[in-house]
């Protein structure tokens, strides 16, 4: 066989599919689009469901990916075994109700074995123990003998999830030779030994099981195959591990480079981190470029927990810190030209890997230290198991994930007690909860299960801010009602609304409604699976179930909001311009008074970029481009270059906002029809959210006039306290600037010559206690730097003796304690003296033994203080 690389097994596969007419699609996202049931995604047909359970529409009857794939059920098991891996990506085929069984079977032998080249005779087969087509198939038209044809039970090779679509599957293994073999008689795929590789499954989706548990045929059968990328490439490179495959070899080769350590295929006790590092680096370097950041929450958290355990693992190694960032460049280098996204954001995964390490080696000895400690309290003990208490605090405290801990332990043959730290996380969030929780109003809240069931909502404002609708439902706090009086607050529903629910960022609309016996005022508005709710407050009169109604949207808000929610639109492509392509929006909020825009960046944003990025913005104002949309589907649109906006989820159908040829993003909200109605943009705040997030607050519009307006004022004021015209203001600031440094310089020349007078003085009067002289002073407000200022004024002076200085304020007292170089060898310790003389006083503290400091509750306490330091001389004499 001919030895194949990776990257090149993939456009193999691709291309081939490509030629028997698949639409060929690059790999989703690792973020499920559409599916709440998926943290990460974790098969080449994950994303496909909805074309399988007949809920979308396909591009194409056929289709071909390379999807990227995260698992982490095994992680326990990776490094420590050949073969198991966080990330894989898993080539795929397949036919949404076009063909079936026998294409699949021809054209996978086709490919194996014509364009892989492949020795048939290598090759074996399992299928369902009932499926007699696939047998038929593999016998006459591949021309397998029958003995390599396996039937084996349903746990085995049939594809089922509940109900719904499912079928028989069929697998091809290959078979590596007797030498990987258990010697069985009976030895063949399903042997628990190393002999037969399975690396392609063939689903052939015929039924449906139903509820009762039995299965009817489906109308339209689909097929769906799988081949693990990295499996094929350990056949065709003639290797048995994943990490000998030649683009996660050269990945391994930086990690034994920068260790030092030989790499000894799993003989080595230090194999474990190599591959472990090896392996997360892959998934962390492409879950950042999908956008998923470190967090303790979600797929954040799993992100984290890589990142955290591959650095670890690095420093057990001796690797020193900053050890990741190098080797992400090789996993771009191995994988950029398939996966773009890699390149394009390379910067910025580089920065994130950066913040998240460095955040993690300023912890980690922190917690490593807690835990050894915790670690030798157990040894000593003669127990075995780590408090929940304990785990949660390295969790909360220092970031450990409590895998991380756990693995720690079990590195030395403890124990967690988990159960216990799932509690104590639990009450966490839910006390985070309830802190964010915010009233709402009963008949808003309580009733959105009511919702189920009621017809959708014709929505009609993207053209119409007034309209007749008529109302259908009307809900308070007990349930469904027929009406709602006058000052009562209620949900309402209509046929038909100008009203745009809160969603994608952008606040609802506000207004009114008028019907034949009263008005409401429109307070917010929600959507849920296409109904609108709308929650309002009756002004006057009342509305009843069936009354016809004009719906009026305040016009005012309605444009202040299109002019933000534009901008925003603005703001991002200046954001890619100024400081890269790799800047994705990670969440926003438009409403009338201003914006918020969160992105992807790694450091704060300098002022210059501020200010080119409010540039570029405030030019596409100025051109005055036309703002357009369109509807199309969705893959039109990103081939058209729309960017799609964070965490939003897309119909096959989408609305696509072009404002002139500067901006096309995907995107359901209002905007104003020219970029000139925004009028203009001002840059309010840059600010840090989360690691690698940052946060603009911006105004636009008459916002801008209002907030001009305003620091108008502020400087007329400055100019008119200092005297001065406005225009002069920077100039008599800067005049009084230097004049008060210079009244400083003189003061403070005052004041050291001052003390120095008083510390010549006081020396004169010190109190000799058992031969050793005691100076007091009570001062009046100073602060500790001054206070300590006083004593070294003191101290130039005095050749040997204890100083004792208070500042009086209204409500305390501080103290500072001195003691001379000759004194100290004679056992005087000025922490141990102020600590009775602030106790005198109502107070404690501490310090070395030639300077302390502490501070006393009752101010009228000094003199007593005074003698307490008395005391504690005589008593060291």
């Amino acid at each position: 066989m001919e030895h194949i690389g990776l990257n090149q097994l993939r456009e193999m596969f691709l291309s081939f599919y490509q030629d028997k007419e698949h639409y060929r699609r690059g790999s989703f996202s690792l973020v499920p689009e559409k599916d709440k049931s998926l943290l990460l995604i974790n098969s080449g047909m994950a994303p496909l469901k909805p074309y399988f359970a007949g809920l979308e529409t396909p591009p194409a009857p056929r289709m071909t990916t390379c999807q990227k794939c995260i698992r982490t059920g095994d992680i326990d098991n990776v490094g420590h075994t050949s073969r198991h891996g966080t990330f894989f990506e898993m080539l795929g085929s397949f036919s949404f109700g076009e063909y079936f069984k026998k294409e699949s079977i021809e054209w996978g032998w086709e490919f194996m074995t014509e364009k892989l080249g492949l020795p048939p005779e290598k090759l074996w087969v399992t299928i369902y123990e009932d499926d007699d087509e696939a047998f038929e198939l593999w016998k006459d038209m591949i021309g397998i003998p029958p003995e390599r044809i396996v039937r084996l039970g349903k746990e085995d090779n049939f594809w089922e999830i509940g109900t719904g679509p499912c079928g028989p599957c069929s697998e091809i293994y290959y078979d590596r030779g007797e030498a990987f073999g258990c010697d069985k008689p009976d030895c063949r795929p399903g042997c628990d030994c190393d002999r037969f590789v399975e690396f392609w499954n063939h689903v052939f989706t015929q039924f449906n099981k139903e509820n009762d548990g039995s299965y009817t045929p489906l109308a339209k059968k689909n097929i769906d195959t799988g081949m693990g990328l990295e499996r094929l490439a350990c056949i065709m490179q003639d290797v048995d591990s994943i990490f000998a495959v030649d683009t996660i070899r050269y990945i391994l080769d930086g990690v034994v480079e920068m260790a030092g350590i030989p790499y000894q295929a799993g003989q080595a006790p230090t194999d474990i981190s190599l591959r472990i590092i090896t392996d997360h680096i892959r998934s962390v370097v492409f879950m950042i470029a999908d956008g998923i950041l470190p967090s303790n929450e979600g797929r954040g958290y799993v992100q984290r927990r890589l990142l955290r355990r591959a650095a670890r693992h690095g420093r057990l190694l001796g690797i020193e810190k900053g050890f990741l960032t190098k080797l992400a460049q090789r996993v771009i280098e191995t994988s950029g030209e398939a996966y773009p996204e890699l390149k394009n954001k390379q910067d910025y995964i580089k920065q994130i890997l950066s913040i998240e390490e460095t955040k993690f080696s300023d912890t980690i000895d922190q917690g490593n230290g807690l835990l050894n400690d915790a670690i030798r309290r157990m040894k000593a003990e003669n127990k075995t198991v780590l408090s929940g208490e304990e785990a949660f605090r390295l969790y909360d405290t220092y970031g450990f994930p409590i895998e991380l801990t756990d693995e720690i332990l079990r590195e030395e043959g403890f124990t967690a007690d988990e159960a216990r730290f799932r509690e104590l996380m639990q009450i966490q969030r839910e006390t985070a909860r309830a802190a964010r929780k915010t009233e709402t109003d009963d008949g808003w809240a309580e009733n959105q299960p009511l919702l189920d069931g009621q017809p959708e909502t014709e929505f009609l404002g993207y053209s119409d801010l007034t309209s007749d609708s008529r109302i259908i439902q009307i809900f308070k706090a007990e349930g469904a009602v027929d009406r709602v009086g006058e000052g009562e607050t209620a949900t309402l529903l209509m046929d038909r609304t100008p009203f745009y629910a809160e969603g994608g960022g952008q606040t609802a609309d506000r207004g009114r409604l008028t019907g034949p016996a009263g008005q409401a005022d429109v307070l917010a508005v929600s959507k849920t699976h296409g109904v609108f709710s709308h929650k309002i407050k009756v002004g006057q009169g009342e509305l009843r179930i069936g009354d016809n109604l004009i719906a009026e949207v305040d016009r005012s808000l309605r444009h202040s909001t299109a002019r933000n929610h534009t901008a925003t639109h603005l703001l991002h492509k200046a954001l890619k311009e100024v400081l890269g392509e790799h800047v994705s929006q990670a969440g926003s909020a438009v409403g009338p008074d201003s914006l918020r825009f969160d992105f992807s960046h790694f450091e704060a944003v300098s002022k210059k970029d501020l200010k080119k990025i409010a540039g570029r913005v405030n030019e596409a104002i100025i051109a005055f481009l036309e703002v357009t949309v369109t509807e199309t589907d969705i893959d039109s649109a990103k081939k058209a270059g729309a960017v799609a906006q964070f965490d939003e989820k897309y119909s096959d159908q989408v609305r696509v906002v072009a404002i002139g040829d500067y901006s096309r993003e995907l995107c359901g909200g209002t905007h104003v029809q020219n970029s000139g109605q925004i009028g203009s943009f001002k840059i309010l705040s840059e600010s840090g959210v989360a690691a690698g997030v940052r946060r603009i607050e911006a105004i636009t519009g008459q916002r801008v006039l209002e907030e001009l307006n305003k620091r108008e004022e502020t400087v007329r004021q400055a100019a008119e306290i200092v005297k001065a015209n406005p225009d002069q203001l920077l100039t008599r600031l800067s005049a009084m600037n230097d004049e008060i440094k210079t009244q400083r310089r003189e003061l403070d020349e005052m004041r050291n010559q001052s003390l120095a007078d008083d510390a010549a003085g006081l020396l004169r009067d010190a109190k000799t206690i058992n031969g050793i002289p005691l100076i007091t002073k009570v001062y009046d407000g100073l602060d500790a730097n001054e206070l300590r200022l006083a004593a070294d004024k003191i101290r130039e002076l005095a050749t040997s003796g204890v100083l004792v200085l208070a500042s009086r304020h209204p409500d305390k007292v501080n103290f500072l304690v001195a003691v001379t170089d000759d004194l100290l060898e004679k056992g005087y310790h000025a922490g141990k003296i102020v600590k009775q003389v602030a106790a005198a006083a109502g107070g404690g503290g501490g310090g070395k033994a030639d300077l302390a400091q502490a501070g006393g509750k009752d101010p009228t306490k000094i003199d007593e203080a005074f003698t307490a330091a008395s005391e504690a001389i005589s008593s060291l004499a």
